[in-house]
Formats: C-alpha cells, structure tokens, sequence
C-alpha cells in the first residue's frame, strides 16, 4: 500500500482541530498497512506527541506556507515518495500549493470546510461536515467529491464504543466543558463562572484545557474556587472515555461536534471561528444540538441559563442522541480510504 503524506498544522490561533482529523485518516490508513508521514510547522511538543505515539514519520518545518521554505521542503518529502498520496488540511493551503503539489504528479486529497476557494485542484475533496452538499465548489474534471458526515474522520478512540448504549438521566449532572486546543480568549472561564449559577445538587464538570491553552493557571485557581466538583484534564489521550463519561457538554463548533454526535453527547455550541458557524447552524438546523452563537457575544447568566435548561431536559436530550448517532456512524475515515484506494493518479 501506497505512503500517506499529511501536511496539516496546528497552533493556538488555528486550533487543533485539521490535526485532530489527519491524525484519524493516518490512524486508519496505518492499519489498512500503510506508511504514514506529517508535514508540519506545528511546533508544540504536546500536540505531536499522538503522532509519535503512532510512530508517524514526523518533519517539522519553520514557517508555513505562504513562507517559500515550506514548498521548498515539502517538495523535496514529496519528491523521495513519487507513488505517495499527499493529504492537505488547511485554509492556508491555497490554490498555488495545490497546483504545485498537482505539477509533482501525485495523488492529492484536499480537506475543506467552507469553499472558500474560487477552484480546488485535488484529486479527492473532502468536506465532512453536515451540509456540506449544498456548498459550491470549482473543482477540475477528475475531482472526486466526498460531502457530509458520511465521512466524518473519527479517531481509534472513539470507534471501540460503537455498539456502546447511553444511559440518560432524567436530570444531567455531569458536564464536559471541552473548547479547543488553545482557547485564546479564556472562554472556558466563563463556562466553569456559569456552572456555579446552576442551582442543580451533584453537579460536577469535567474541564478539557488544550495543549497550547495558555490561561491554565487561571483556570486551575477557577476549580479550586468552584462552589461544584470540577476536574481539569490536560493533554488528553482518550476524548471518547470522557465523552462517554458526559450526560451533556459545552463545546466549540468544529471537529468535536462530530465525536460528540457518535458518542451521543447532547451538546451546546459556541462558535469562536468563521469557519465552525456553519456548521453550528447546520447541526442546530437538524435539531441534533444547540447553537449558542458566537462565544464573544454571550455572557455568563444566559450562558448558565442554557446549560440548566439543557440538564433538566430529558425529552430534548434523548432525541438529540437517537439523531446524532444516526448522522455520524464511525465508518468515515474507512470510507475515504476506500475511494482512496480506487481512485488511480491523474494528472491535472
């Protein structure tokens, strides 16, 4: 089987999320017997330690495309691996560096989220976000389009809980509070100040702070403070079990609303990005969550407001999980591997 190369990066002003989503296609690309290697400016230690504990090839790069040391090389990686796929995850990746990696002969999978270029030149374009059908894109003869959920890319972590069964209380008490990697505005505060409004007996919150997250001696001093059980987990290895430990949680609209939906996880949304806003409508749209907006504009008493309401309703709640699992269904990352597999290089 043919090499996989991922050039995606991370940081606290892009989030973790393009990382998070390779690393779940590169997981099951390892397992279908294929070699893996991550081209990245990523340059914290805890963000790249899953890709060494998959023992992925890692090069680091000292500046992201548009800086021309990043094609330069990129293309000499590319040029050692003739017969690699190479994957692009990220809105910096434009159509110049398509093209380019297109000029090299190589198979291209572009993932996206918004459209917002005028043309893609991949050989496969991913969009594996709800509504992702009804957006437009310019893409050449031989694009293959893969749209919507149907393609969600899931770590191994979450898969193990396929056949898992929720059991839903009458009354949530347990909270997971999960707001991106980095979380520059400290929106996460602001969640754990709403928790202590909710008048709720046995309330406890379990708190993700992010690898690059840089207000966590803020937040540690929140949790001790707190007037309810709070727990703080940093860098974490397994997101499914906390999923799975949640009756409900706070969360920002991007790739988690995904793992959220096949764990079964009733969620509120905040948006802290252009691109999660669509997503957020979309999944409020299938009623398979709740929006709250942009994370800027809300405050703290209707924030708690949202989080009680959302406790107290069984109804809501168990609804929202029978159609959350029904949108994601684990097989994503298999499925793009699969047309992968099918799809023969072509040459723009």
């Amino acid at each position: 089987m043919e090499k996989l190369i991922i050039r995606v990066d991370a940081s606290i002003q892009i989030g973790i999320g393009h990382l998070m989503r390779c690393l779940a296609l590169g997981q099951a690309w390892k397992e279908a017997g294929g070699q893996v290697i991550f081209i990245t400016a990523c340059q914290e230690e805890g963000l790249l330690q899953p890709l060494r504990e998959e023992e992925f090839d890692i090069h680091l790069l000292a500046m992201p495309h548009p800086d021309a040391s990043d094609w330069d090389h990129t293309k000499g990686i590319l040029a050692a691996h003739p017969d690699a796929w190479v994957v692009l995850d990220g809105y910096h990746f434009n159509e110049v560096y398509q093209q380019q990696v297109k000029e090299t002969e190589h198979r291209l999978l572009v993932l996206d989220d918004i459209a917002h270029l005028k043309h893609y030149y991949a050989d496969i374009l991913l969009n594996q976000n709800l509504g992702a059908e009804q957006l437009h894109y310019s893409c050449e003869p031989y694009t293959h389009l893969l749209l919507g959920t149907r393609y969600a890319l899931l770590r191994r972590e979450f898969l193990a809980w396929k056949d898992w069964k929720r059991e839903i209380p009458e009354v949530a008490r347990r909270v997971l509070v999960t707001l991106g990697g980095g979380d520059a505005e400290n929106h996460t505060l602001k969640v754990i100040q709403a928790l202590q409004k909710i008048d709720i007996s046995g309330l406890e919150a379990t708190v993700v702070v992010g690898a690059s997250n840089p207000h966590a001696d803020e937040l540690e001093l929140a949790a001790r403070q707190s007037r309810i059980r709070i727990r703080l987990v940093h860098n974490v290895g397994d997101m499914a079990e906390l999923m799975a430990w949640a009756d409900v949680a706070v969360a920002t609209s991007g790739c988690t609303v995904w793992e959220l939906m096949f764990m079964g996880v009733p969620a509120l949304l905040i948006t802290v990005a252009d691109n999660q806003r669509y997503i957020a409508e979309q999944v409020e749209s299938a009623d398979a969550g709740k929006s709250l907006g942009w994370a800027k504009g809300i405050s703290v008493e209707p924030l708690a407001r949202a989080v009680a309401s959302l406790l107290k309703n069984h109804d809501w709640r168990t609804k929202t999980i029978e159609k959350a699992r029904r949108i994601v269904d684990g097989q994503g990352a298999q499925r793009v591997i699969t047309v992968m597999q099918e799809t023969r290089a072509q040459v723009a």
